[in-house]
C-alpha cells in the first residue's frame, strides 16, 4: 500500500511540474509593521482567478501562477487589508508588513480576533484562538488561561474546578500532545489546575486539533494543542505586564539589532502565600514560569531561533511535607529557505517534567519525572497552486525515572531506594499533502511511519506464559503475577519494538461560496501512557512506555462536518459528528497500587475505549457583540473483555462510562464593547455530571460497616454550571504611546453554586448512620487586576 502510495505523490508531483511551465513564484513574508513580528495564516488572494495561499508557522508564503498582472490582497483579522497589483513575468520575492486596524478608527468598532472557518480548505476539526480572546473570558482568580478558554469550545471538557489537564472528545487527558514552540509540555497546569501553565502576553498562536489531524503530529491518540510564542519585537522595546490578587506578570520585548534580531523575556509568579502568616497560617503553595525566545535573521534565507520556557510549583503544609513540579523545555531552531518553493525547519528540542515530594515527618524524599531530546526537519515543499508537500522526520530518545527515595538526614530509618529507569526511542517519517482537485473539491493526505523501541533496562520481570497478571477463578478477580525471574539488558538492546502506519485523509465540497461539506479519517498510534487512577492528572501521576507487557494504544477517528458563513461572514456555523475508537486502552485492576510500583505491568491490563457525538458551533465574527455558543453531545466509553472465556474481564466485561463522559455539553461565551471605555465579557458553562462508582450496598464484618460496589462509574456527580462576569476599563483608549493601562474586574460563578467535585460516603462518627459528603472547590470568586504596556 505505501508503494503504491508514494507512486501516485510522484506522479502528482510530476504532473504539477510539467505543467507549471510559463509560471512563476511569487513568496515573501508577512509581519506586524509595528514589530516586525511574523504572522501565522495570514490570507493571500488573487480575486480575479479565485486563488490563494497563506502564510505558515514562521510567516512564510507561497504560490505560483501563470505570467500576467494580478491584483493581490493580503488580509489578516484585526489588520488593515493591503491591496494592490502586481506582474508576474518572473519569479520576485514580495514582504508585505500590516498594521493594526484599530489604530486608524476613529470610534472603536470591536472586531474579534477569531478565525473564520475556511469554507474551502480541507482542514477541519481545528479551532484557533487568539492570546487577546483569552484575556477577555473571566476566569477564576483574574488570570487569563488557555486551558480554561479552550475548555468553552465543543468537544473540550475539564474534569472540573482544581483539576489538571483537558479532555477531548471523550479521550483522556494523556491523550492529548501539547506543544510549546514544537517542545512537548506534559503537565500544562499550576496549582492543581487552577493556573495553565502558558502566559497569554508571550503566546503568538493557538491551534487545537480534535480531528483530521496532519501527519506531521503524532505520538498521541486524542488531540494535538500546538502553541507558538511570540518571536519579539525587533524594532522597537516594549514592556506590557498585570498586578492581581494573587498573581501578577511581567513581558518585556525588544531588537537585538533593529529589524534583524530580537529578544522576549517573560515571567510570573502568585504570591498570596506572602500573607498567610498574617493569619497564623503555615501553608505554602505558589507557582512561578519564566518564557523566553531569542530570534536573529542571519539573511534572507536564514533564520535562527531559540526559545525556552521554565516552571515550578510549590506546595507545603506546615513542616510535614514539601511538593515541587514543573516543566523545562529549550528548543533551537533554524529556518532555512533552499528556494522560493522549498521551506525547511531543523529544532533540536529538550523537554523536561520534574517531580520531587520531600516527606518531613518520614524524613525522605521523592523525586520522579521524565526527559526526551527530540530531533525534527521539517520541509514545506509548494510544488504548484494545486499541490502542496509537507515531509519530515522526527526522532526522540527517552528517560523515564519512575521514583527514587532518599534520606534527608542520616538518622532517618528510610534506606535508598530506586525504581528501575527505563529508556525508549521513538522514530517518525511522514508525508503530508494538500491537493486542489477542482475549484469545489479540496483534498488532504498523508501517511506517517512511526516506530518505537523499549530499550534494554537494569531489571526486567519475567513472568511464567508473559502475563503479568493472572485470574483467580476461585475468588474471580485479577492479581498480580509472581516473576518467575529477571533479566539485565544493556542500554543498547532493544526489549520491544512497535511499528505503525498512521493514513490520514481530509476531503473539503464547496456546496456554494458559503458552505461546504467535510469530512476525514486518522489514524494515529500512542506509545506512551500515563499511570493515574484519578480522574484528572496529577503531579505524582508517572509515564511509562509500551514495552513487553503494555501495548501502544491504535485510534481510528472518522469525522463529518457541515460549514457555512451568513450575512457576508458575520456569523459562522460549524457543525460535525465524529467517531472515534482506541485499542490496547490501559485499565486497572481492582485494588491497582501505582505508587512506588516498581512492577507497574502487574496491575494494568489492555482494553479498548469508543466515542462518538455531535458538536455545534455557533459564530458572531464582528461587531460591537461577538462570541459563540458551543453544544457537545456525546457518549465516551471504556471495554476490558477477559482474554479467556474463563475470565470475566474488568466491569464483568461489560462497557461502562470513562470519567470523561459528559452526554451534554453547552458553553457560551460574548463579548460587549459598551463604549471605548468600558467592555463587558461573560460566559456561561453547563455539563453533564461526571461518571462516578457509589456504593450500593454495606455490610458489616467485625463491627466495620463494608461497602459494596457494582458495576464502575454507573452513577453520576450532580450537573455542574456557573455563570462568569468581567468588566474591561481602559481609562484612555485613544492613547496609543507611552504607558498605556486597563482594569479588569470579574466574578467567577457569579450566582455562587456549589458545584461537586467529588462526593466520598461514611459514617457519622456521632450519630452511626451513613452520609454522603459534597466536596466543592470554589463559590463566588470576586477579583481585579491592572494590566499595563509601554
Amino acid at each position: 500500500m505505501r508503494k503504491n502510495f508514494m507512486c501516485l505523490l510522484l506522479a502528482l508531483c510530476f504532473y504539477n511540474t510539467l505543467s507549471s511551465q510559463e509560471k512563476y513564484t511569487i513568496s515573501g513574508t508577512i509581519s506586524e509593521e509595528k514589530s516586525n513580528e511574523t504572522l501565522i495564516g495570514v490570507n493571500i488572494i488573487f480575486p480575479e482567478i479565485q486563488s490563494g495561499t497563506t502564510t505558515n508557522e514562521y510567516g512564510f508564503y507561497s504560490i505560483t501562477l501563470p505570467e500576467g498582472s494580478y491584483r493581490v490582497i493580503v488580509s489578516f483579522l484585526g489588520f488593515n487589508s493591503i491591496s494592490e497589483t502586481i506582474t508576474l513575468s518572473q519569479d520576485i520575492t514580495k514582504n508585505f508588513s500590516l498594521t493594526d486596524a484599530l489604530e486608524n478608527l476613529d470610534e472603536v468598532i470591536i472586531v474579534e480576533n477569531i478565525e473564520k472557518p475556511n469554507i474551502k480548505a480541507p482542514q477541519m476539526s481545528v479551532n484557533k484562538l487568539t492570546s487577546n480572546t483569552i484575556k477577555d473570558i473571566p476566569v477564576v482568580l483574574g488570570e487569563s488561561d488557555i486551558i480554561k478558554a479552550i475548555s468553552l469550545l465543543p468537544g473540550v471538557t475539564t474534569a472540573g474546578e482544581g483539576a489538571s489537564g483537558f479532555n477531548v472528545r471523550g479521550g483522556a487527558a494523556d491523550q492529548n500532545l501539547i506543544l510549546l514552540d514544537e517542545a512537548t509540555i506534559y503537565n500544562s497546569s499550576h496549582l492543581f489546575g487552577f493556573f495553565s501553565v502558558f502566559n497569554p502576553d508571550a503566546i503568538k498562536d493557538l491551534r487545537l486539533f480534535k480531528g483530521g489531524i496532519p501527519a506531521r503530529y503524532g505520538g498521541r491518540v486524542s488531540s494535538v494543542l500546538d502553541i507558538y510564542q511570540k518571536e519579539g519585537n525587533s524594532r522597537e522595546f516594549h514592556a506590557n505586564g498585570g498586578i492581581g490578587l494573587v498573581s501578577s506578570r511581567l513581558l518585556a520585548e525588544g531588537p537585538l539589532k533593529k529589524d534583524q534580531g530580537s529578544f522576549l523575556f517573560g515571567g510570573r509568579s502568585s504570591y498570596a502565600h506572602l500573607f498567610l502568616p498574617l493569619f497564623d497560617i503555615d501553608n505554602v503553595a505558589y507557582f512561578y514560569d519564566l518564557n523566553t525566545k531569542l530570534s536573529y535573521k542571519l539573511n534572507d534565507r536564514n533564520n535562527i531561533y531559540l526559545s525556552g520556557y521554565f516552571g515550578r510549583d510549590v506546595f507545603s503544609i506546615q513542616d510535614t511535607f514539601e511538593n515541587t513540579y514543573g516543566n523545562s523545555v529549550l528548543n533551537f531552531r533554524w529556518n532555512h529557505l533552499f528556494s522560493d518553493k522549498l521551506f525547511s525547519n531543523l529544532s533540536f528540542i529538550y523537554s523536561d517534567y520534574y517531580y520531587s515530594l520531600r516527606l518531613n515527618f518520614v524524613q525522605f524524599d521523592w523525586v520522579s519525572g521524565i526527559q526526551n531530546f527530540n530531533l525534527k526537519y521539517d520541509f514545506k515543499h509548494y510544488i504548484s497552486n494545486k499541490l502542496k508537500l509537507q515531509y519530515g522526520l522526527n526522532s526522540i530518545y527517552y528517560k523515564f525515572n519512575p521514583g527514587e527515595i532518599n534520606p534527608t538526614v542520616s538518622t532517618s530509618g528510610i534506606n535508598p531506594f530506586k525504581l528501575t529507569n527505563k529508556y525508549a526511542f521513538e522514530n517518525a517519517l511522514y508525508l503530508d499533502a494538500e491537493h486542489k482537485l477542482s475549484e469545489k473539491l479540496n483534498l488532504s493526505y498523508g501517511l506517517r511511519l512511526s516506530g518505537f523501541h523499549r530499550l534494554g533496562q537494569d531489571e526486567l520481570n519475567i513472568y511464567e506464559n508473559d502475563e503479568a497478571v493472572v485470574f483467580n477463578e476461585g475468588f474471580q478477580i485479577y492479581e498480580k503475577a509472581e516473576p518467575i525471574g529477571t533479566e539485565s539488558l544493556k542500554r543498547s538492546d532493544v526489549i520491544e519494538s512497535f511499528y505503525n502506519l498512521e493514513p490520514r485523509a481530509s476531503l473539503a465540497y464547496q456546496l456554494n461560496t458559503d458552505s461546504s461539506i467535510k469530512l476525514s479519517y486518522n489514524r494515529m498510534s500512542q506509545y506512551l501512557h500515563l499511570l493515574s487512577n484519578t480522574n484528572s492528572p496529577t503531579p505524582l501521576d508517572i509515564w511509562t512506555p509500551s514495552g513487553k507487557y503494555v501495548k501502544p494504544q491504535l485510534l481510528d477517528q472518522y469525522a463529518l462536518g457541515y460549514f457555512k458563513n451568513f450575512n457576508d461572514n458575520l456569523y459562522s456555523l460549524e457543525l460535525e459528528s465524529f467517531y472515534k475508537k482506541v485499542k490496547n486502552r490501559i485499565d486497572y485492576i481492582d485494588g491497582a497500587d501505582l505508587i512506588a510500583n516498581n512492577s507497574i505491568e502487574q496491575i494494568i491490563l489492555n482494553g479498548r475505549a469508543r466515542a462518538y457525538g455531535l458538536e455545534l458551533l455557533l459564530r458572531k465574527n464582528e461587531g460591537k457583540l461577538n462570541g459563540w455558543l458551543a453544544y457537545t453531545f456525546s457518549k465516551s466509553e471504556q471495554q476490558t473483555p477477559g482474554r479467556t472465556p474463563s475470565e470475566q474481564g474488568i466491569n464483568n466485561g461489560n462497557w461502562y462510562k470513562t470519567p470523561h463522559d459528559k452526554t451534554h455539553d453547552i458553553s457560551m461565551t460574548g463579548s460587549y464593547q459598551w463604549n471605548s471605555k468600558w467592555k463587558i465579557n461573560a460566559n456561561f458553562l453547563y455539563q453533564t455530571g461526571q461518571p462516578a462508582t457509589f456504593p450500593t450496598a454495606q455490610y458489616e464484618y467485625n463491627g466495620l460497616n463494608i461497602p459494596h460496589y457494582e458495576g464502575r462509574n454507573e452513577n453520576r456527580l450532580p450537573s455542574y454550571n456557573r455563570l462568569d462576569l468581567a468588566l474591561n476599563y481602559t481609562p484612555k483608549p485613544k492613547k496609543t504611546k507611552g504607558w498605556q493601562s486597563y482594569w479588569v474586574f470579574s466574578i467567577y460563578n457569579v450566582y455562587n453554586r456549589k458545584n461537586a467535585a467529588s462526593i466520598s460516603f461514611g459514617q457519622n462518627e456521632k450519630t452511626g448512620f451513613n452520609e454522603a459528603t459534597r466536596l466543592s472547590i470554589f463559590g463566588i470568586v470576586p477579583s481585579i487586576s491592572y494590566n499595563f504596556k509601554l
